[in-house]
């Protein structure tokens, strides 16, 4: 009962805060310039973690600034709020949060470039866009098994995404995420959401959870230069295995 309670609580402070983030993109955002929004997303996230009763640990060095590729594993709908929280990138994520109530505009003021993943053609718009702007000088995250994993091992990685880096000259940088009880540092299922999970259950159990680590483990950025996609799919698979392997 009383972990109901504590779990309720924090779930009318989440809303709130998430209404509040909406009201900043919506009325705020226009006056600031990139860099304040970039920052403001990045507060707004480890603020979430917090209310939530999550703590963040990064380890590894984030980039510091583009233009780079960020690659991770993906385990929860929670993954990308993590990451903003430990460094402010765009992200690719399908059409479908784009309309989503609240969460599409939280989306789409972070930064966020869509794809519709029904339509394989695509795939190739996105690249094309996410080229652009890493030619600009963004930090862009994709997560290249296309859905999430149980986080006991990873799904093959889709290569297409990475022709981005390949054609603007940019590096790749690994990271490994993974969710853990704060007391053990045994890794947690609280936050999963895979399979025939729904986005409400997991959002309580994770509400409900003990204490909870996102561990974020950033690795060295690998230069694009003369890299054929696929060959670089299946290496950056191996060295994102081994960083979640080594989170701690």
């Amino acid at each position: 009962m009383l972990h109901s309670l504590k779990a309720l609580r924090r779930l009318l402070h989440a809303i709130a805060h998430a209404v509040a983030g909406w009201w900043t993109i919506r009325f705020t955002f226009p006056g600031l310039d990139q860099a304040e929004r970039n920052a403001r997303v990045q507060a707004w996230a480890a603020r979430m973690l917090e209310i939530m009763g999550i703590t963040l640990r990064v380890q590894g060095t984030p980039p510091a600034h583009g233009p780079v590729l960020l690659i991770c594993n993906h385990l929860s709908w929670l993954d990308i709020t993590v990451i903003h929280a430990a460094r402010h990138v765009r992200f690719v994520s399908k059409s479908d949060v784009k309309h989503w109530p609240l969460i599409g505009t939280l989306s789409s003021g972070a930064g966020t470039l869509y794809i519709e993943r029904e339509r394989r053609r695509d795939a190739l718009r996105v690249v094309h866009h996410m080229t652009d702007a890493l030619r600009n000088g963004d930090m862009i995250a994709v997560f290249p098994e296309g859905t999430t994993s149980d986080g006991r091992g990873l799904l093959p990685f889709h290569a297409n995404l990475l022709q981005a880096a390949i054609s603007s000259g940019v590096p790749v940088v690994p990271a490994a995420l993974r969710f853990a009880d704060a007391a053990t540092g045994e890794t947690s299922q609280a936050p999963r959401y895979i399979d025939d999970d729904n986005l409400a259950t997991s959002l309580w159990n994770t509400l409900r959870a003990p204490p909870l680590l996102a561990i974020v483990r950033f690795g060295e950025p690998q230069s694009s230069y003369s890299r054929e996609r696929r060959t670089w799919a299946q290496t950056l698979h191996e060295d994102v295995q081994q960083l979640r392997r080594d989170t701690h």
